[in-house]
């Protein structure tokens, strides 16, 4: 059985970073982990240098949409292959590829490829070997709130009706975690049906109040869609047609930051946050439930320019400018353009977080949050998914399952 043997710089953990560490995989599983003094090399086995740099877990993306011109609403194996080989080469190693609002047939043909990606691993994208783990779709949208759907487009939005989403809920096996507005009409059946499947239920692109999502707590909801983006808070409900002038209610931002059983994502792209908005977040909810997210578009790493999110057809246009996708008039956000290596980075040089506590954000929290005991961390049993990291923080080298990718 192949062994392979990590060793030449720190070793990433999710409480500590350990100098001159050493790493040893064999059949794909992590069998050591520790100082390099304190690990042998086996006779034999492959050995892998970090040149004085970093030896990490692969990144843990819950909300990615696209890259490299592809989307995962495209629903083709062309669009998914270039959306996953893509954001391999920014160090993610297992993600959830996103939805967008859109007709009923465009939602269930993007689940029908997340069954293949769960079925296939990413549908061996090197040489026949597994490629980045597609852990289940992330099924954001279309059941969300009127006001808050950002930059997806509005005319599909639409509340859950058992007869549509049950039709979506028969592919459990490739659904990872599900996002409704708790607002909504239906709300609660929805929710309670994807509790029952064993799926995370998150909030996200609502006008809740507190007192709602504090309901929704109560039908299994465990997560928030990036924090301060696309949701209520108090400011905005005061807004909203016919609202109370007093007393004055708290959102859903003040419920996320509130509520403890809360895990919740930023979008740390330096463009969505401002520094001290991301201090505020990891104060509140500390690196064990705060996960970082590209929430990336179709424009990673291509030029400024208009783009379209979410499908081809039917989807909205936005404008890729300054390394970060804006609405076409300049109004607002749409979503992001970077990798998690630039995540990682710019949260490691704003926030104040350490190394190990800003790289736990970007893999072992949203395994974590995910429920997956077998990825995210660089432990003894684990997938051997590992990056090599300059002292920089870029990406130099991936594998996945001990199988160098890039």
């Amino acid at each position: 059985m192949k062994q392979t043997y990590f060793s030449g710089g720190s070793l990433i953990l999710p409480d500590q970073i350990i100098a001159e560490g050493a790493l040893l995989v064999e059949g794909g599983r992590i069998v050591a982990v520790g100082r390099e003094a304190d690990i042998a090399c086996p006779e034999g086995a492959e050995r892998v240098r970090a040149d004085g740099g970093f030896i990490g877990p692969g990144y843990v993306d819950l909300h990615v949409h696209g890259g490299a011109g592809a989307d995962f609403m495209d629903a083709t194996a062309e669009a998914w292959q270039t959306v996953l080989r893509a954001h391999a080469r920014h160090g993610t190693t297992s993600c959830t590829p996103t939805m967008t609002v859109a007709p009923f047939a465009q939602i269930l043909a993007a689940l029908d490829w997340a069954v293949a990606g769960v079925a296939e691993r990413g549908f061996g994208l090197w040489n026949g070997e597994p490629g980045v783990r597609v852990l289940g779709a992330h099924f954001y949208g279309p059941y969300f709130a009127p006001g808050a759907e950002g930059c997806h487009p509005g005319a599909a939005l639409r509340p859950p009706v058992a007869e549509e989403y049950e039709a979506f809920l028969q592919r459990t096996e490739a659904i990872a975690s599900a996002t409704v507005a708790p607002e909504l009409p239906g709300a609660e059946a929805f929710s309670r049906a994807v509790v029952e499947r064993g799926i995370c239920l998150n909030i996200g692109h609502t006008n809740a109040t507190f007192v709602e999502v504090e309901k929704a707590l109560t039908w299994g909801a465990s997560h928030v869609d990036h924090l301060f983006c696309a949701m209520s808070d108090k400011s905005k409900l005061r807004s909203l047609p016919g609202a109370p002038v007093y007393p004055m209610r708290g959102g859903t931002l003040e419920a996320a930051l509130y509520f403890d059983e809360l895990t919740t994502e930023v979008i740390a792209d330096g463009k969505h946050l401002t520094a001290d908005l991301l201090r505020l977040a990891l104060k509140f909810k500390g690196p064990e439930r705060l996960a970082l997210v590209t929430d990336c578009n179709r424009a990673l790493d291509l030029p400024d320019g208009e783009y379209m999110f979410g499908p081809l057809e039917g989807g909205a246009r936005f404008v890729r400018r300054d390394g970060v996708g804006i609405m076409p008039d300049g109004s607002a956000l749409a979503s992001g353009c970077m990798g998690m290596d630039h995540m990682v980075r710019t949260c490691y040089a704003q926030s104040g977080a350490s190394l190990d506590e800003v790289v736990r954000m970007a893999s072992a929290t949203p395994a974590t949050i995910l429920r997956r005991q077998d990825i995210g961390s660089l432990a003894k049993g684990k997938c051997a998914d590992v990056l090599l990291l300059n002292e920089d923080l870029e990406v130099m080298r991936v594998f996945i399952e001990g199988r160098e990718l890039l």
